[in-house]
C-alpha cells in the first residue's frame, strides 16, 4: 500500500463565501497515481468548513445564509471576549473540516453533484488545504 500527501494554498476574498475546489481535489488524485484507495481531504483551520454539496450559486448563497441564522455574529458568544468571531468558530465545529471518500479506478466516488466547496467564514484568509491518499 502506498500513501501521497500534497498541501495546496488559496486566498479567498470575501470574509464569508463558499469556494470550489473540485478541480483540485481531482488533480491531486491523479497526480497521486494510486488508482484505488481513499482519499482524505482537510483544510486544517477552526474558521473554515468543508463540506460536498452542488456548487451552484444559489446554493452556495443559502449555506450562508442558513449557517448565519444558526450562528450570528454578535450572539453573545464567550469566545468573543478574545477576538470577535465565535461565530465563525461554531461554524466550523457542526460542520467539520474534513472528507473521506473512497476511490476507485481513479476517480472520486462520490454523487453527480458533490463538489468541494471550502466555507470560508473569517476571510479574507490565505487557507491551506491538504490532500492525502492511501491505496494501491
Amino acid at each position: 500500500m502506498r500513501t501521497w500527501y500534497k498541501e495546496f494554498s488559496f486566498s479567498t476574498r470575501k470574509q464569508k463565501e463558499v469556494v470550489d475546489v473540485t478541480s483540485t481535489i481531482e488533480r491531486a488524485v491523479d497526480e497521486s497515481g494510486i488508482k484505488n484507495g481513499l482519499l482524505l481531504v482537510q483544510i486544517p483551520h477552526a474558521t473554515a468548513s468543508l463540506v460536498l454539496n452542488e456548487g451552484e450559486s444559489g446554493l452556495k448563497q443559502d449555506l450562508l445564509n442558513k449557517l448565519e441564522e444558526l450562528f450570528p455574529a454578535g450572539g453573545g458568544y464567550m469566545h468573543d471576549r478574545i477576538d470577535d468571531n465565535a461565530h465563525s468558530h461554531l461554524k466550523s465545529a457542526v460542520i467539520g473540516s474534513s472528507r473521506v471518500l473512497p476511490v476507485i479506478d481513479g476517480g472520486i466516488v462520490r454523487g453527480t453533484w458533490q463538489n468541494f466547496l471550502i466555507i470560508e467564514e473569517d476571510g479574507p484568509r490565505t487557507r491551506r488545504l491538504a490532500v492525502f491518499m492511501m491505496g494501491e
